[in-house]
């Protein structure tokens, strides 16, 4: 990819995109937790053409149309996420922050074979927080607190 569509990449995800961490309740989990990483891009149904060629860049996700008229590219997952945010971080202005402390968080998170520990979840939620707060997060109701919460209920911590 060449650096000028990697400028150009990383100006839509500022305009019309989203970086996110979440912690996503998962009854299956032991810790009951996981943290969800994605980067999403939007746009109207007409441009659909325009996402698929940037799936061919960008590779990983998938792309979606939703009842509302608009079409969504997703990529979700630790490896691509960070895999995309090191390639678009260095010609983002809007979303830097979110990209320098999601690639943080993940960065920190267990890699292939090793258990998240229930302490580790505890400090990667707080950082989620964190993260929300730079999102402008309104429906958010999974927090670091609440994971303690459940944590301590099973006899995690």
């Amino acid at each position: 990819m060449t650096k000028q569509e990697k400028a150009y990449i990383a100006g839509f995800l500022d305009g019309d995109g989203c970086i996110m961490l979440q912690l996503i309740y998962r009854h299956d989990y032991i810790l009951g937790y996981q943290i969800r990483a994605s980067v999403v891009f939007y746009q109207k149904q007409r441009f659909f053409q325009f996402l698929v060629w940037l799936k061919t860049k960008l590779v990983d996700g998938y792309i979606r149309n939703r009842k509302d008229g608009i079409t969504e590219y997703t990529i979700v997952g630790i490896k691509p996420v960070t895999r995309v945010l090191r390639l678009l971080k260095p010609y983002l202005r809007l979303k830097k922050k979110q990209a320098e402390l999601a690639l943080k968080i993940m960065n920190l998170m267990p890699g292939s074979g090793r258990r998240m520990k229930p302490e580790l979840l505890i400090e990667l939620a707080v950082e989620v927080d964190k993260f929300a707060d730079l999102n402008y997060s309104k429906k958010r109701t999974n927090t670091s607190g609440k994971v303690k919460t459940f944590l301590r209920s099973q006899h995690l911590l």
